[in-house]
């Protein structure tokens, strides 16, 4: 569990908030707007309504006991890059922010922040990849060269154990878990067999992955 501050409530401000208060986070909601915020009363460990550009509003928000700070000012960069900047003097630990254009992505590194986020081109990558790849169900990208993957076992391989099809030693990719329906086997070992009905998290780079894809029809 972690201390988060969220700064900004639109429309990914609040889909994000959600998600970290059922994971189980102490989320700190900040916004302008008294509307926004509204939702959040019975939800959040905290709700605050005030202007995160000036600096004494900060300063009363405690920033150095969080342990992430989000920006989500996304209509605004002039204030977000202000709130990034801020956020930073004052001694927050990590700032993520959100941007809607590369430039601002650069602008908001040069900045303080910590990380920067842009939800629709990331989503757009996302999307372009799983599509474009035979029977690819999830993608996560952990570097340019290396991501993890949830694909079907090839034909030729089901019945046959990891050790039988020789998997790492021959497509150099690693299985980090198989998923049968809402079960996940973490890490199996080189006897499972392979089976019809499973998925295979496995993680490589990019182009043993895709080797791998050309053999699922």
């Amino acid at each position: 569990m972690k201390s988060i501050l969220v700064i900004g409530i639109g429309r990914f401000g609040r889909h994000l908030c959600h998600k970290l208060i059922e994971l189980g986070n102490e989320v700190m909601v900040v916004d302008k707007d008294e509307e926004n915020l509204r939702e959040f009363l019975s939800l959040a460990t905290s709700v605050q309504i005030g202007d995160c550009t000036k600096e004494d509003v900060l300063h009363s928000l405690g920033i150095g006991n969080f342990d992430l700070c989000f920006v989500c000012v996304g209509s605004n960069f002039q204030s977000s890059l202000e709130i990034t900047s801020l956020l930073k003097e004052i001694g927050a630990k990590y700032v993520v922010s959100k941007a809607s254009r590369d430039i601002h992505v650069k602008f908001l590194l040069r900045n303080g922040a910590d990380e920067v986020i842009d939800p629709e081109r990331d989503i757009a990558e996302k999307l372009a990849v799983r599509y474009s790849a035979n029977k690819l169900f999830d993608y996560i990208e952990l570097t340019k060269d290396v991501s993890i993957y949830e694909i079907p076992p090839a034909d030729s391989w089901i019945g046959k154990s990891i050790k039988e099809v020789n998997f790492r030693v021959k497509y150099h990719v690693s299985i980090l878990a198989t998923i049968v329906g809402d079960k996940v086997l973490p890490l199996p070992s080189a006897d499972h067999k392979f089976g019809v009905d499973e998925h295979l998290m496995v993680m490589g780079h990019h182009n043993d992955v895709e080797r791998i894809l050309k053999l699922i029809k």
